[in-house]
């Protein structure tokens, strides 16, 4: 349970780290991702190599359909929602982003629904309800004239939750048959060399200082590599429902931070949206428990 708490908060600051280097230091979303995903998957597949071993780490290169199946895992997994995520945090803040990204649990819940071909049950019903009025508030902060957050902000935030849907159930299988820091390792690396020809990750961004340096370590090293080793290590221990229950603590964490050092202000409508799709993640966690 620390092991993910620990994780769940560096990722949320990690978001407030970001909209930092974006809006004071004029750093591009699409270099961070591209740097973030590089320098992460390359220590990744180094700790596979160490801990698994080299022909354990490299045998899926062997195998032409997997290796078909890590790299859309990728392409629309990992560069969609961390892209998106980014994009999302640049238009609006860290703490906005994080909470429309938790929309991502209900769209598993509809996806599994359409392809089942059945009603949710009224737990996930509610639960989509609730996702749906939290943004509505989340997004016009009670003002029913005008929206409070961009337009732009909206679609990427959207885009980022079906992203994050992706994410989970995609990889399912590859993750069973090779480990979660094999898959994710390299398809983290094959996503930094794809996105390399959009954006040249040696040609430097944005205004750099001692502290720009810290936020983009901090970004790579605690808010990617650490983070996520911390929640694959809690999955040994803990459920999957009780890791999706604790990592509310990331937009908590990021609202939070955000509120102190950057001054982001969430409205109290907003803050009740917020908890309404907070309330989702906890509704679902709690069903597929069987609780």
């Amino acid at each position: 349970m620390i092991m993910v708490l620990i994780g769940a908060i560096l990722w949320g600051v990690s978001g407030t780290a970001a909209q930092v280097l974006f809006q004071n230091n004029g750093f591009q979303p699409a270099w961070l991702v591209t740097v973030r995903m590089g320098l992460s998957g390359l220590i990744l597949v180094l700790f596979s190599m160490i801990g698994a071993g080299t022909q354990k780490t490299f045998v899926i290169w062997k195998r032409p359909k997997d290796v078909l199946y890590l790299v859309v895992f990728a392409v629309i997994g990992l560069i969609g929602v961390q892209y998106s995520f980014f994009v999302t945090i640049a238009l609006s803040n860290a703490a906005t982003a994080t909470i429309l990204q938790y929309l991502g649990p209900v769209a598993i819940t509809l996806y599994l629904a359409l392809r089942l071909r059945r009603m949710p049950n009224r737990w996930e019903s509610l639960a989509v309800v609730l996702a749906f009025v939290g943004t509505c508030l989340l997004i016009t902060d009670g003002r029913w004239n005008a929206i409070s957050i961009s337009p732009g902000a909206v679609s990427w935030g959207l885009i980022s939750a079906l992203a994050l849907a992706f994410y989970t159930m995609f990889p399912q299988k590859l993750i069973k048959q090779y480990g979660s820091a094999i898959i994710v390792g390299w398809a983290m690396l094959i996503g930094s060399v794809l996105l390399s020809f959009v954006t040249h990750p040696w040609r430097l961004q944005g205004t750099w200082s001692y502290w720009a340096l810290e936020l983009v370590t901090f970004v790579v090293l605690f808010g990617t590599l650490v983070a996520f080793y911390l929640y694959l290590e809690s999955l040994r221990y803990i459920t999957p429902s009780e890791t999706s229950l604790l990592g509310c603590a990331e937009p908590l964490s990021s609202a939070f931070v955000a509120m102190m050092f950057l001054h982001v202000r969430l409205g109290l409508i907003a803050w009740i949206g917020a908890f309404c799709i907070l309330a989702t993640v906890v509704i679902l966690s709690r069903k597929s428990a069987g609780r």
